[in-house]
């Protein structure tokens, strides 16, 4: 009798998405987002996990306590993966964003994520918003603010993001 041996046919390389590289892991290993995880914005694009407590010398403010609330000037669109719309993906991503008084995205927390890039994404999305800071006694301060993405297979591309 002979051994005969088969081996799995590969996917085509087209539909496997390279996730990004966060720099702060020297080691090459690959940011994942999780629920009620906080991550920062690195500036090649990736994320970074934050594993220590808020700035005790940022002033966060509630929307109540601002006498003007932080205002989104820009929201840029996240783009679908590749193996999100292979699959079939859709929903929400909900993130609670800390928008710093120096005018950038200090802490992305993911509220409800989705799988297959999608959340990591918008976080990445959420990481270029533009804003106007919230205004405390004419200082600006820091204020968190829910950023929600909704990624529907109607709405992708096959030939874009």
């Amino acid at each position: 009798m002979k051994d005969i041996r088969t081996t799995a046919p590969q996917p085509p390389q087209e539909l496997i998405e390279p996730k990004p590289q966060s720099a702060a892991h020297g080691e090459g290993s690959v940011v994942i987002a999780e629920r009620s995880q906080e991550y920062s914005c690195a500036l090649d694009g990736g994320l970074e996990r934050i594993l220590e407590p808020e700035n005790v010398n940022e002033t966060i403010v509630s929307a109540k306590e601002a006498d003007s609330r932080a205002e989104m000037t820009a929201k840029p669109r996240p783009s679908y993966t590749k193996e999100a719309r292979r699959l079939g993906i859709q929903g929400f991503v909900t993130l609670k964003v800390l928008l710093s008084a120096s005018g950038k995205v200090s802490r992305v927390r993911v509220v409800k994520g989705l799988r297959a890039g999608l959340t990591e994404n918008a976080i990445r999305a959420a990481c270029r918003i533009e804003f106007k800071p919230a205004i405390e006694r004419g200082q600006p301060v820091s204020q968190w603010l829910t950023a929600e993405y909704v990624f529907r297979l109607a709405d992708s591309s096959i030939f874009g993001p």
